[in-house]
Formats: structure tokens, sequence, C-alpha cells
């Protein structure tokens, strides 16, 4: 059995038909070219070849009773590959709109927690002759870093197929199920430390105040309670979603970045507020103080090592400088922001999020949550954030899927109450791939927002005058 860190049962536990806080990532590829022609069986023994390299496929999830403590994963005894991987078609004509829709009907529904918690439905009828990759996880078992490493992984560095994977060094061993008396028993200890691991937590926060209240007091931190304005995405979401993806060029991005002095993330950060900005000047609905953003940051260990399970993050507001009409000048104000955001992160220490998150036992934090929930306590309170804007580095080389080439990695995040909004891009190649899911009640049509990511880096590039 592996035990679940907090953040990692926290996604359980705030879980809600509402807010379903599984992740997906779409893949496209041309079925044409794959060599000796592309077959669904082909797919799913590809994908059993390489299992034991994909330890979460075969995760199960066992509860202890009453939620006292943090649930565990055993190897899933009556695990079935067939079960998880599904099979749909577009209807004509598979055009980007059919297949938002397709993949948000899917979205919506949350993971069967009796079995390893992933789908994998493969969407064929795409304009083109395209075919996509729908891959469903819960966020329990990994965060954007983890999921990128898991896609190199489940494809292939060439052309060639399966042929460099590695045989597994033992044989795959599946667990007995444990009993509820033993799950609440191991619970006892963890539960009844929580006040000591708080009070440890809170110990720790101390000496980093005055650091943190410097931090604050530079004036490019944005705060709740006057310093992030309410948008409509910082209400509470529905169930229904609807999500948009566009792709761009990572070299106009660096391209950007060597013009102006900064860092890549500025530049997402930059063309995601510049959409967002015209969005709701379209509107009448901008707002006079800038926006804010919630940047997942990694606390992983050093690069290289190998991540394919689990979360490790933290997040740090940026204001996105929605204030601000210049292009130009707005990214180099996210640029000043995101620098002192990460001044605050440093004072308080990025690890420190995490470990208020590892205190409360997992029935304490579901409890709270859905009485925010129940009590519409979002429309009380000003928001914390606006919405995340998330960037992962992705594989940097071609990867293939039967042998063809694999064309874009578009991911879908997730909404909670407060922030119904979400900007995904992952780095794939020499290209950049964005996501934008929101609440079909929030944003109707979110290929706007992709459009306009796309305009907004078209304008960048134009005043950049340094090569990549």
């Amino acid at each position: 059995m592996k035990r679940l860190s907090g953040l990692d049962a926290a996604f359980l536990a705030v879980e809600s038909d509402r807010w379903p806080t599984h992740v997906a990532c779409i893949t496209v590829f041309d079925p044409a070219d794959c060599p000796g022609g592309y077959d669904i069986d082909r797919f799913k023994q590809s994908l059993a070849d390489r299992l034991h390299l994909l330890p979460p496929l075969r995760w199960r999830l066992v509860d202890p009773p009453l939620s006292l403590g943090r649930p565990h994963w055993i190897e899933d005894a009556d695990f079935d590959l067939d079960w998880h991987i599904r099979r749909i078609g577009l209807p004509a004509p598979g055009t980007r709109s059919e297949l938002s829709e397709v993949c948000t009907e899917i979205y919506r529904h949350r993971l069967d927690r009796r079995r390893p918690m992933w789908e994998l439905w493969v969407i064929e009828g795409l304009e083109h002759g395209h075919v996509a990759v729908f891959w469903k996880i819960h966020h329990a078992c990994i965060d954007g870093i983890a999921g990128a490493s898991i896609q190199e992984v489940m494809f292939d560095p060439d052309p060639s197929g399966g042929v460099h994977i590695t045989p597994p060094v033992e044989e795959w061993v599946p667990e007995e199920f444990p009993s509820g008396a033993r799950m609440f028993l191991s619970s006892l200890p963890s539960f009844a430390a929580t006040p000591i691991r708080l009070a440890k937590e809170v110990g720790r926060m101390l000496p980093n105040a005055p650091a943190l209240v410097r931090s604050a007091r530079s004036g490019d931190l944005p705060l709740p309670g006057g310093g992030v304005p309410r948008t409509r995405f910082n209400d509470a979401v529905t169930e229904h979603r609807t999500w948009g993806f566009c792709s761009i060029s990572l070299d106009d991005v660096k391209r950007v970045k060597n013009t102006y002095d900064v860092k890549v993330n500025d530049v997402v950060l930059a063309i995601s507020a510049g959409s967002l900005r015209k969005w709701l000047q379209a509107r009448g609905e901008l707002p006079d103080v800038p926006l804010a953003a919630s940047v997942p940051v990694s606390v992983r260990g050093p690069k290289g090592e190998e991540v394919t399970t689990g979360n490790a993050i933290s997040g740090m507001p940026v204001s996105l400088a929605t204030d601000i009409d210049d292009p130009v000048l707005r990214l180099q104000a996210i640029h000043r922001n995101a620098m002192a955001a990460k001044d605050m992160q440093r004072a308080l220490g990025a690890q420190t999020i995490m470990n208020l998150i590892e205190t409360p036992p997992p029935a304490m934090l579901s409890l709270a949550l859905r009485f925010y929930a129940t009590t519409n306590l979002v429309k009380r309170h000003p928001p914390v954030t606006n919405l995340p804007i998330s960037n992962v580095p992705g594989p940097p080389r071609q990867l293939y899927m039967l042998g063809a080439p694999i064309k874009a990695f578009f991911s879908m995040g997730l909404l909670l109450d407060g922030a119904g909004l979400f900007i995904g891009a992952m780095s794939y190649k020499d290209q950049m791939d964005f996501g934008i899911l929101s609440c079909k009640e929030m944003i109707e049509d979110p290929f706007e927002l992709a459009d306009g990511i796309v305009e907004e880096l078209e304008i960048l590039v134009k005043t950049s005058k340094e090569p990549a």
C-alpha cells in the first residue's frame, strides 16, 4: 500500500459533482501516418506493454473508515485494461467545435473510485481524418509535471514503436484489499496528531512573517480584500463545462522573451492577460483593478529525476497588469510582478503551503469544503485570485503514436467555486499548446479567448527585433 500525501488526498476530499478534480490531456495524431495502419487493438497492446512503467494506471483507492486518515493506493487485483479504454466517433464535420463538445461531455463525469482512477477515450472522426486520444486521470494521482513525464512514457520517441521499452524487472503482483478495521486502526495515530502538526507548521511560518510583510508592501502583489477584483469567473461553478484550445510557436515566445529580457512564463501570462483584457472589455466588464492569477510552481527535487506520480506543487499570486493598455508595458509589468511573487514565495517557503495541507485529516477538509459550497460563501468574501494559469514544460522532442507523429497536447485542468476559468499551457517540441476550461454559464465560447491568445502573441512578435 502507498499512503497519499496531504495534497493528493485533498484533491479527493474536495471533489463533488460540481467540482470533479480530475485533469485531462488531449493528444491529436493522423492515423494515415501509422505504418501498417491505425488499429485500436494495436494501441491497447502498446499501452499494455508499458504498464510497468506507468504505476498509477494500476492503483486503486482505499479509503479509511470515516475518512479519519489519508487514503492509500493499492495494486488493483481486478485491473482490466479494456474497461479503461473506450472508443467514440465525432459527429460530422469533426471540427474543433465538435471535438470540444465531446471532450467536455466526457470530462464532466466523475471517475469511478472502485477502479484505478483514469479513462482513455479514442475519439475518431476529426476533420482531415485525424484521431484524438482523451486521457482523463484524477489529480490525486499526478500534477502537471508528472503528467508531462507520463506522456513521454505512453508514446514513442521515434516511429519504430515500442522497441525501446525496457521489460519489467519483477513480475507485477496485485494486492489484497485491506479490511476496514485495519485501515481504521492505522489512521488513528495520524488523526490524533493533527493539533501537533498544525502548531508545528504555524511555528515554522512565524520567522518568515516580516519578510512576507515586506514583499506584500511592495505593491506588486495582488492581495485579497481589495487587491483582487471580482469577475464573472469568481462565482460558484456548475456541472457544465466549456473548453477551447490553440497552439502557438514556441520560437515566437522565445523571441519575445529575448527581446524584452523576461521569462517564458512571463510571456505566457502576458498573452493570456491580453486576451482576457480584450474579452472583458468587449463586454464592459474590465475591472479598474488588475486581474490576478494563481501560478502553479513545482516544488519537486532536482531536475532530471524520474517523475510519474503525485503532486508537488505550490502556487504564487501574480498581478496580470490588465489595467495597462500597451502590450509591451503590460509584459514588463507582469515580469516585475512575477519577480515580486517569487520573492514572497522564497520568504514564505514554497513547501509551507504543502505542509499546511498535510495537516488536516480528509474528513475535516471535506466537511469544510462542503460547508463552503452549500453556504455559497464564494459570494461573501473577496476573491483570493481570478484564475489559475499553468505553464508546464512538456516533451521537448517529437513523439509518436503507433508510428504516427503526434501533433499537439492540449490540457484540461479543474474548476472550483471562485475559480471558474483555467488556462493551461504545455510546451511540445517547437510549439506551445493551450487549453482554456470554464463553466458554460460563465464563458459560452472559450475559443474566443484561445484565438485572443494567438493574436496577443502576434502583436508582441511584431514589436520584437531580437532573433530567437
